[in-house]
């Protein structure tokens, strides 16, 4: 079977379109729902089984009955991650297991309040673990709260979801490098700029990034609406690609 990412939104906190913006990408994205952005997520399928990567669409049950989906794996515990775990968390049946790194405080009341949500399945860093057979091993990233990127491993595929994140550490670059992933999903949330800014990457940040991962194909998630605007007029280098909400990665 293929290891298969959906990515169910492709937006940062701000979305596409943003609040009382006029710009070409937040018109666009008015007057053509294809070009909105929801907030940075993706179902992972692999077999039968799905993990929901990340939980910041707000009306995620919505989308989801009991039993469609086996866990959640979060990168981390800002709000336009996980805020559509308040509402579910009050749902009746079966416990649903949250992956997620060790982060004491999580977001606002979730630990202390957890309702069907099990948030004991805490990760570390680079230590693999299976879930219904997807290898997967948690990454460190570059953000304001303590955040994991993760690579998806089968007998024959290897794709990396890096986001939020601003440039990478030393170390999980270096792993990347050594463990060479035929697709990588990175936070790319600004056109180029001079210097790499805080939080999140920019163009020029993810061009350097994949120097060293020397990956064949990089899809760019996290996008706000003035990378929107610098797309509208730039073309993408080969081997880029901006992502879109919706969009389908197979990996054989």
């Amino acid at each position: 079977m293929s290891l298969t990412l959906t990515l169910s939104g492709t937006g940062g906190a701000q979305l596409v379109p943003a609040f009382g913006c006029s710009c070409a990408a937040c018109e666009r994205a008015r007057n053509h729902p294809h070009y909105r952005r929801k907030p940075c997520s993706a179902v992972v399928k692999f077999n039968d089984a799905v993990t929901l990567l990340d939980a910041g669409i707000p009306d995620l049950m919505d989308h989801w009955q009991p039993g469609e989906f086996q866990q959640f794996l979060l990168t981390h515990y800002h709000m336009d991650h996980v805020q559509g775990l308040f509402p579910l968390r009050w749902g009746v049946g079966d416990k649903i297991p949250v992956y997620g790194p060790p982060d004491e405080q999580g977001c606002d009341d979730l630990f202390k309040h957890p309702g069907i949500l099990d948030f004991s399945h805490t990760l570390e860093p680079f230590v693999g673990f299976t879930l219904q057979a997807l290898r997967i091993t948690p990454l460190p990233l570059n953000h304001s709260k303590l955040t994991f990127g993760y690579l998806f491993e089968t007998p024959h595929s290897r794709v990396a979801w890096l986001c939020d994140t601003a440039g990478l550490p030393e170390k999980t670059l270096k792993f990347l490098a050594n463990n060479k992933p035929q697709v990588i999903v990175i936070d790319c949330s600004h056109e180029p700029r001079a210097e790499t800014p805080k939080n999140h990457c920019d163009f020029n940040t993810v061009i350097e990034l994949n120097k060293h991962m020397g990956c064949p194909r990089v899809i760019l998630t996290h996008i706000s609406h003035q990378f929107d605007c610098w797309l509208m007029e730039n073309a993408l280098p080969q081997g880029f690609e901006a992502g879109f909400d919706g969009m389908e990665i197979c990996v054989d």
